[in-house]
């Protein structure tokens, strides 16, 4: 795995968001609004309950007021537009009040083994005020501007797993409803999304309750929720070698899948050619400040012009059609274009890949023990085999090692700070297993071959956690990026974007090297319309009309 590849990364059949959606659907989950206690100035509480076979969850929204001086997307922000939790269970008024008094504080506050998620969120001040204008006159909000922008809020952070008295992982994660990855969280965010055009068009009532309408299903469906993300996330899939390998092994898995399937039908055939245009459509309404990701976006657009023409040339006689379209992708398209490719390849072929989301999680609760019985020359080789990569590095000079990851004081949050112009090496935290490999091997060459781990480590203890991540990452053949993490050529929002890819975000839209802003759920159904449509088949835009003729 190199860093641009991931960088280039798109949703797919196995997205986390795709996978929840697809199993409350199929499990017959059932949604209400228990409470919804707002006033005509958008402050208050509502209640979004979620109904499943065996549990219950329920989302505890607060709307607060907000000056817009205060509003700030930075993780050191301490007021929001509106906060959230997602409740274990029923939420009652007495548990209610208790999260009134801590929820809306987020990090300063504290929740409880009952709650499992904790967010905050921000409005799109200029598109929720032009939805609320135009409801609260009768009419529907500017098509262009709600696809345009994608959300009325965007959140800032979504916690779980045991985040400031968060029940742990270990509490749910057995549970059939959140098998896989960060299913709690997208379902929080799946229901503020409703408590978001629920606000708007009460603020839109309360204002005009003669007149405001509600949104019109077709226009709320261009709504998502976006995200405000940075360097918090990025160290994630180093941190995580098990579990990066079950997505990327996952991915790959069902890649090999349909590569191999040996004809395709006239049907799939058809799918893929429609869904390739409403992905070039998507490709087309993608639009960023950034000038490096406009780069790409361009050539993914001009990609789509071939893959439309490969697509249509392929008919149910072809051998093999999807292993030799992909084959061509390699050769012939840019890295943006390639990975488009490969997550259209996933969506005709459901019972080839979807099963694989079952496989797209890890434990990583138990403690790795080094083995310090393994032979030296057995762990050189381990070495010279999966980080072979780094002999082309010279960690010596600068460049290769400019950055410096460390936790700030602040927010107990990874930073990214510059070797060379700032006092940061005692804080420097393990996130460069290029170089610690290298450092390693370079010290297993000089130490005597015949003698054990554990004797090269009595002598050299500062190679102690490369030890441990060499050995536990050796079965795992995704486990490790294949590229320097303290380069000064690396791009750190590469490895937000492979992880957001994963969760099923769509227009990244990078703001610097260091943070970005995604859309989720843009075009997937709501809580009320779940049953009667496929969440799949909203994923791509639907086609405009000078768009389905081309």
């Amino acid at each position: 795995m190199r860093l641009a590849r991931m960088g280039s990364f798109h949703q797919s059949r196995l997205s986390f968001m795709r996978v929840l959606l697809r199993r409350l659907k199929d499990q017959g989950w059932r949604f209400d609004r228990p409470v919804f206690d707002i006033d005509a100035n958008g402050v208050g509480v509502a209640t979004y309950r979620a109904r499943g076979p065996e549990h219950t969850y329920t989302l505890v929204a607060f709307a607060h007021q907000l000056d817009d001086d205060k509003r700030s997307d930075r993780v050191i922000a301490e007021a929001w537009d509106a906060t959230f939790t997602l409740c274990d269970g029923e939420a009652d008024a007495d548990t209610i009040r208790r999260l009134a008094d801590n929820v809306p504080r987020q990090e300063a506050g504290r929740i409880s083994e009952t709650e499992m998620v904790l967010s905050r969120a921000n409005k799109s001040v200029r598109l929720f005020s032009h939805v609320v204008d135009r409801l609260s006159a009768g009419e529907q909000p500017d098509r262009q501007m709600l696809e345009s922008v994608g959300y009325l809020v965007r959140t800032t952070a979504v916690y779980g797993s045991g985040k400031f008295g968060a029940a742990d992982r270990s509490c749910w994660g057995n549970r059939p409803e959140f098998t896989g990855s960060f299913q709690p969280e997208l379902l929080a965010v799946w229901l503020i999304r409703t408590f978001s055009i629920d606000l708007a068009e009460h603020m839109a009532a309360s204002r005009a309750p003669q007149t405001a309408v509600r949104m019109d299903p077709d226009l709320r469906r261009c709504l998502g929720v976006g995200n405000s993300t940075g360097l918090g996330m990025a160290p994630f899939l180093i941190n995580h070698p098990r579990l990066i390998n079950a997505w990327i092994a996952a991915r790959e898995t069902a890649l090999a899948r349909v590569r191999a399937v040996a004809a395709a039908s006239d049907s799939d055939i058809a799918k893929l050619c429609n869904l390739a245009r409403r992905a070039r459509q998507n490709a087309a309404d993608w639009q960023v400040a950034d000038e490096r990701q406009t780069i790409k976006i361009q050539a993914l657009q001009t990609d789509f012009d071939a893959i439309l023409a490969r697509f249509d040339s392929v008919t149910s006689d072809d051998a093999y059609p999807w292993d030799s379209l992909y084959r061509w992708a390699e050769d012939n398209l840019s890295p943006e274009g390639q990975e488009a490719v490969a997550s259209l390849l996933f969506e005709p072929y459901a019972t080839l890949v979807d099963g694989l989301a079952g496989c797209m999680s890890a434990d990583e609760t138990a403690p790795y023990r080094i083995d310090g019985r393994m032979g030296c020359d057995t762990a050189l080789a381990i070495l010279e085999r999966d980080y072979d990569w780094t002999d082309s590095i010279d960690f010596s000079s600068n460049g290769p090692q400019a950055r410096v990851w460390y936790v700030s004081e602040e927010k107990l949050e990874p930073r990214l700070g510059e070797r060379f112009a700032e006092e940061l090496e005692p804080y420097e935290q393990p996130l460069s297993p290029g170089r610690d490999a290298a450092r390693m091997k370079r010290d297993l060459q000089r130490f005597d071959s015949r003698q054990t781990l554990g004797a090269f480590l009595l002598a050299h203890p500062e190679h102690r956690h490369m030890a441990r991540r060499m050995q536990l990452a050796a079965p795992l053949a995704y486990a490790e990026i294949r590229d320097n993490t303290i380069d000064e050529t690396m791009v750190p929002i590469d490895l937000l974007r492979c992880k957001l890819s994963f969760f099923g975000a769509t227009k990244f839209d990078p703001r610097s090297d260091r943070w970005l802003r995604i859309t989720m759920y843009q075009g997937a159904p709501f809580p009320d319309e779940l049953d009667s449509c496929d969440p799949d088949d909203m994923v791509y835009p639907e086609l405009k009309d000078e768009t389905a003729r081309q």
